[in-house]
C-alpha cells in the first residue's frame, strides 16, 4: 500500500486551473472527482474509479448546489481522509473498507444538502471533519451524523468555543456517572464558577447566553437548573453538556487531535 505522494500538489494545482466546458454542476463534480481521485491514485490508496463513481452519483444532487462550496468541501474531505490514512496501518484498512461502503456514500451525499447553506469556509471544513472522524470511529450512523452536520453549518465559532469550555469542565460528569449525587446537582456545583469556565466577566453574560441558546437548540446541551432572577444572571441558570454535545465536539477535532 503506497504512501501519499505530496508531489501530487503540482497535479492538484493543474486540475484546479483546468477550464472545463460544462455546466456549473458538471464542472464542480468533475473538479472534485479529478482532484480527489488524482491524489488517491498517486498514493496507491484506492482505485481512482471508486471516488469518481461516488462523485458522479452526486451529480443530480449537486445540480443546484453552489460550485465553490462543493469544491471546497470535496478538497477538505480528501485532505482529512488522506491525514486519516497516514495515521496507522489498522486505520488504513478501516478507511479502505468504509470508503467503499454504502454508509460513506450516503454520508457524503447528505453533506451536499448542508454545505449549500453556508459560504463560511470553516463551517464547510467542519462537515468534512465530521465525516472523516466518523470513518475513523467506524460510526456513520445517518441520523446522528445528519444532526451533527446541521449543527456544524449553523453554529458560530463562538458557539463552538463555548461548547469546548463546557466539554473541558463537564465531560468527566458524563464519563463517570456513578456519583452519589445527581447529574443536575453536579452540574449546578460546576456551574457556580461559570465566569471562570468561560473566562468572561458578568458584562459578557449575554454573549455566553446567546451561544448557550443556540447550543441548546442544536440538542448539544440542556438546562439543568433554573431560578428566575431579574438580571438573568447565568450564575443561577446552569447548563449541562449532553452526550450528543460531547460526541459532536470530539468529532470536530482534527485528525490526530481527536479525543
Amino acid at each position: 500500500m503506497g504512501q501519499f505522494d505530496f508531489s501530487s500538489a503540482a497535479a492538484l494545482a493543474r486540475l484546479k486551473s483546468d477550464s472545463l466546458l460544462a455546466s456549473p454542476a458538471d464542472k464542480a463534480v468533475s473538479k472534485v472527482a479529478s482532484v480527489g481521485s488524482k491524489i488517491l491514485e498517486l498514493a496507491g490508496f484506492i482505485g481512482a474509479g471508486t471516488l469518481i463513481d461516488l462523485i458522479q452519483e452526486l451529480k443530480n444532487l449537486a445540480a443546484n448546489k453552489d460550485e465553490g462550496n462543493l469544491i471546497y468541501f470535496g478538497e477538505a474531505l480528501v485532505d482529512d481522509i488522506r491525514r486519516l490514512y497516514q495515521s496507522n496501518d489498522e486505520t488504513r484498512q478501516q478507511v479502505e473498507d468504509l470508503l467503499k461502503s454504502k454508509e460513506f456514500h450516503q454520508a457524503v451525499a447528505n453533506a451536499t444538502l448542508h454545505i449549500t447553506r453556508t459560504n463560511v469556509e470553516i463551517r464547510l471544513e467542519r462537515v468534512a471533519i465530521l465525516i472523516a472522524n466518523g470513518v475513523k470511529s467506524r460510526d456513520l450512523e445517518p441520523e446522528s451524523l445528519d444532526d451533527m452536520m446541521r449543527a456544524a453549518v449553523e453554529l458560530t465559532d463562538w458557539d463552538i468555543a463555548v461548547l469546548g469550555k463546557m466539554y473541558a469542565s463537564q465531560k468527566h460528569l458524563l464519563l463517570n456517572r456513578n456519583s452519589s449525587s445527581g447529574w443536575s446537582e453536579q452540574i449546578a456545583m460546576t456551574w457556580t464558577n461559570w465566569n471562570r469556565i468561560f473566562d468572561v466577566g458578568e458584562d459578557k453574560h449575554l454573549r455566553v447566553r446567546s451561544a448557550l441558546s443556540r447550543l441548546q437548540s442544536a440538542g448539544l446541551i440542556t438546562e439543568a437548573q433554573s431560578h428566575f432572577v431579574k438580571d438573568g444572571s447565568l450564575a443561577t441558570q446552569a447548563f449541562g453538556l449532553l452526550p450528543e454535545g460531547m460526541k459532536f465536539y470530539e468529532r470536530l477535532q482534527k485528525i490526530g487531535d481527536a479525543k
